[in-house]
């Protein structure tokens, strides 16, 4: 199933699925946004992105990463 920015939730998921012990929160949006035109399922203009898109898309990773770790190895808890 191609993916396409409007794909947030699903691209946020394979994201983390992808790379699960990076913290989202500490990548910059130039390098959130490469690994996502990288995914081998990623079919869209590469230039429709925005900072919301990227940033709807980091929370859902950040969402899947705080699943899976304690709260104490989360410098951005409680922010």
């Amino acid at each position: 199933m191609p993916l396409s920015w409007n794909d947030t939730q699903h691209i946020g998921e394979t994201l983390y699925d992808n790379d699960p012990d990076t913290h989202p929160l500490e990548l910059r949006f130039t390098d959130l946004h490469q690994r996502i035109v990288d995914l081998p399922d990623f079919d869209d203009n590469p230039e429709s992105s925005s900072e919301g898109i990227l940033e709807a898309i980091q929370m859902v990773w950040y969402e899947e990463w705080k699943e899976d770790h304690d709260s104490e190895e989360d410098p951005y808890a409680g922010s």
